[in-house]
């Protein structure tokens, strides 16, 4: 029984990072709803996270008021530019110094991508180290050590779930404060900083954990 909880604890995990990671993405209003994404994202926290179930809700409100144009906005003046960014959605800005891209850190991010069995697309159009990506990639890694665990495949499962907490103490929790502390100081709209509440406290949660 205890077994069976412990994978269930590791699938609504990789969960909330799937949903944490799809908000970092271009808002489309229309594709969020017909996933109803902030909706199992609550439903996720419930069970893993409860402190940050009170944001989500925040996210969903805001989202849900605004206009998708107000959001894209908003996620370009934060994320993407031409301008300065508010808040540089790259692991290697926090983590080399010299808000510096394409830093160590990202090779390091790479090759444990690699390690887990993903290859790189050439196509894609963001640096390894997008919040976006690795918190999808926090999500594979659960997703897989719970599948092992199912088989089942202790060993298996150990790898995915030592990968898992190397990639999450060197590569990802460092910079999720310092990243969320510049969401919130440079947006005054309530889906992201709500956002940026949301993940920093599940990430508190984790640390505990």
């Amino acid at each position: 029984m205890k077994a069976d909880q412990d994978v269930m604890k590791k699938r609504y995990r990789a969960d909330v990072y799937r949903y944490l990671s799809a908000c970092f993405c271009l808002p489309q209003k229309e594709l969020f709803a017909q996933e109803n994404l902030i909706g199992r994202l609550k439903v996720a926290l419930k069970e893993m996270c409860s402190d940050s179930v009170c944001f989500a809700t925040e996210m969903e409100k805001a989202f849900q008021e605004s206009q998708e144009e107000d959001l894209r906005v908003e996620y370009a003046r934060l994320f993407v530019g031409p301008y300065e960014l508010q808040a540089p959605p790259y692991g290697s800005v926090y983590l080399d110094g010299e808000r510096k891209l394409m830093g160590p850190s990202t090779l390091e991010v790479v090759k444990l991508y690699e390690k887990a069995g993903l290859v790189i697309d050439q196509d894609l159009k963001e640096l390894p180290d997008h919040i976006a990506l690795e918190l999808e990639f926090m999500s594979y890694l659960l997703s897989r050590e719970a599948e092992s665990l199912d088989q089942p495949d202790q060993k298996l499962a150990a790898q995915f779930r030592d990968l898992t907490t190397h990639f999450f103490e060197k590569y990802l929790n460092p910079w999720i404060f310092p990243f969320c502390q510049k969401i919130k100081e440079g947006s005054e709209h309530p889906f992201y900083i709500a956002l940026a509440n949301c993940l920093s406290t599940f990430a508190t949660q984790q640390n505990r954990d």
